[in-house]
């Protein structure tokens, strides 16, 4: 998982933001799993994907209010 910067997801579709966000949680939902299988290397990537999930969701709710 690469982090990404709010600027960026900013440039991308309405379609491409919704793919990265299926993506992520996905990947959140993997951690998941080794977390609760004691398998999970780096913890940390938990927060992180949760993170990149909400500012995802920030910029989707701020581009239907500017509408």
């Amino acid at each position: 998982m690469s982090l990404v910067k709010a600027k960026e997801l900013r440039n991308l579709s309405p379609v491409e933001l919704s793919e990265k966000k299926r993506t992520l949680e996905r990947e959140l939902h993997e951690c998941l799993q080794k977390k609760i299988n004691g398998q999970l290397e780096k913890p940390h990537q938990f927060k992180l994907i949760r993170r990149q999930i909400a500012r995802i969701n920030t910029i989707e709710t701020e581009s239907k209010n500017a509408r």
